[in-house]
């Protein structure tokens, strides 16, 4: 390895957990979760400010983010909430934002005012990251016509949306921070959903019976997302019409990115509503060029639209190329495009036995996680109609449960909804879903926010759970979260899996800096291969795992 290669610096931040020990050679795993929330102190209740008239914006939040605001090297907990219709005015204390902060053992204890985040309007969107490098997450917020930016100074936020650049006045439904240029600040993807106003009142339902629902998507005209460069004094500027991404209109909902032709700039996924989804690839210009046609990631193989929602960028087959992960709702599949490289992806949906999984199931927040730590990223999708009065016209459900689905290693995935304790749990209008180890126990949680209803933390017992390791990467040249980092881990037992750093996962939600592997029953990363968003290159051997390592850019 080169000279210039060696610096490393690894500090073990968190130690061996006794209660993820790996199971016995060929013994699969048991995947379960428990919900948490209310004996943890987290006591959110998503507030959509229903109305007679069913406006659309009442079901389409709400996202939530999961990183750690106050450096203590634990995961915190931040809820985004609505506000009074039609003025759009958090006008009650029920429609603050919330944060809370995890306190150690399974306890949280709200912050939101100490934090300064109660916020403003009707957000949706959340998206996390260390816009100034300055070593504290910030936060991005999208909403109704209104957009924040919170700048962390070490534990509270300041409002700094003024001057900014960030000021619109769209519909913001998702969002997400990368670096488009690899100039070493992260830049900023707004998914824009569509034109509205409050005072839009086209009836939608059955007139005869009194029954009124949400318009379909068709009735509201598309538009444009929004990309924002940071120009690294604390202001954005907006690229859209320069980048090129401008020229093309969608109801966009879910964003996530990935390098998916491998060329050392980051391209981005986003999902539309009743209309083809968009893959935008980095020239490295500063342009994007449209290929979700050309490359098959358009449609699903049917060739229908769907209700597109969340979306997770990751590869879930361990050959090294990032692969696509769709929700939807029921009857219009959760598609999965694998990429078979070259810039082409294929839907494997049927293959991968998920079609018929999750047939009868809507959902909404999604991940590709490694769940048990066997070294195959698992599937959890967060589950509800987009319709509250379904039940009326169809037989289907408004609320449903949370699904989960384990990768069996071989393309295909089994349904553990029911053995997990996921089906038995309540039903409910869940929505955005974030992924991050809580404890530090080595197995990942889940958050799911949820309309109207307590707020869910799915924690993690899966027992005979196998041996992990998470890296959390400090850039020096390269944006200081790492974000665009592709890493390469090959354990001891000689199996080789990929993945990157992102915060952005699922539906209007960001989880995690952190890089999770599950390694089975490896005690040992044999080798690890970190390819920084500057092209330099780090490797790191005999790594040992069930640990968190910070790893800091040479």
């Amino acid at each position: 390895m080169p000279q210039r290669l060696l610096p490393l610096l690894i500090s073990a931040l968190w130690g061996l957990s006794a209660a993820a020990q790996p199971p016995p050679a060929g013994t699969p795993s048991a995947l379960a979760f428990r919900d948490v929330a209310r004996e943890a102190g987290v006591e959110f209740e998503h507030e959509n400010s229903p109305t007679p008239r069913k406006h659309l914006i009442e079901t389409m939040p709400g996202g939530l983010a999961l990183f750690d605001y106050d450096g203590d090297g634990r995961l915190d907990v931040f809820f985004t909430n609505g506000a009074s219709i039609p003025d759009l005015v958090k006008s009650s204390p029920r429609h603050s934002n919330r944060l809370y902060r995890n306190l150690g053992g399974l306890r949280f204890a709200d912050v939101t005012e100490a934090a300064g985040l109660r916020g403003e309007g009707y957000a949706m969107a959340v998206a996390v990251a260390d816009y100034d490098n300055d070593g504290d997450p910030d936060l991005y917020l999208g909403g109704v016509h209104r957009q924040q930016l919170f700048r962390n100074t070490g534990g509270r936020f300041e409002d700094v949306t003024p001057g900014s650049g960030l000021a619109s006045d769209q519909w913001v439904v998702g969002a997400g921070f990368f670096d488009y240029d690899n100039d070493g600040w992260l830049d900023l993807v707004a998914v824009n959903y569509t034109v509205w106003t409050a005072q839009m009142d086209r009836f939608c339902g059955d007139s005869a019976r009194g029954i009124r629902v949400y318009c379909h998507p068709r009735f509201f005209e598309p538009v444009a997302s929004s990309l924002y460069r940071n120009r690294g004094d604390g202001r954005f500027e907006d690229r859209s019409a320069a980048s090129r991404i401008a020229r093309h209109r969608g109801r966009g909902m879910g964003i996530a990115f990935a390098d998916y032709d491998q060329d050392g700039h980051v391209d981005f996924y986003i999902t539309n509503d009743k209309l083809p989804s968009f893959l935008f690839r980095n020239v490295g210009d500063g342009t994007f060029e449209e290929t979700a046609l050309r490359s098959g990631s358009l449609l699903p193989e049917a060739g229908q639209d769907i209700s597109a929602m969340g979306v997770d960028f990751r590869d879930y087959d361990n050959d090294g190329l990032p692969d696509i992960h769709v929700t939807a709702l029921a009857g219009e599949s959760f598609p999965l495009y694998r990429n078979l490289g070259k810039g082409r992806f294929q839907d494997v949906t049927y293959r991968s036995r998920l079609a018929a999984a999750v047939a009868a199931r809507s959902g909404w927040g999604n991940g590709l996680v490694d769940l048990d730590n066997d070294g195959f990223k698992d599937l959890l999708t967060a589950n509800s109609h987009v319709n509250d009065a379904i039940d009326r016209f169809e037989s289907r459900s408004y609320r449903e449960t949370n699904s989960v689905f384990r990768n069996l290693g071989d393309g295909t995935f089994e349904d553990l909804s029911a053995a997990s304790g996921l089906a038995a749990g309540p039903r409910r209008a869940h929505r955005g879903a974030a992924f991050a180890d809580l404890d530090g126990d080595g197995r990942v949680d889940v958050v799911v926010s949820v309309i109207g209803e307590p707020a869910e933390i799915l924690y993690n017992v899966s027992s005979g759970a196998g041996h992990w390791l998470e890296l959390r990467l400090q850039g020096t040249k390269s944006n200081r979260d790492g974000i665009g980092a592709t890493l390469k881990l090959r354990g001891k037992s000689g199996r080789v899996q990929y993945n990157h750093v992102t915060t952005a996962v699922g539906y209007a939600s960001s989880s995690d800096t952190r890089v999770h592997f599950g390694l089975g029953g490896d005690r040992t990363a044999r080798e690890i291969e970190i390819h920084w968003p500057s092209r330099a290159v780090q490797v790191l051997r005999n790594v040992p795992t069930d640990q968190v390592l910070e790893v800091k850019e040479p």
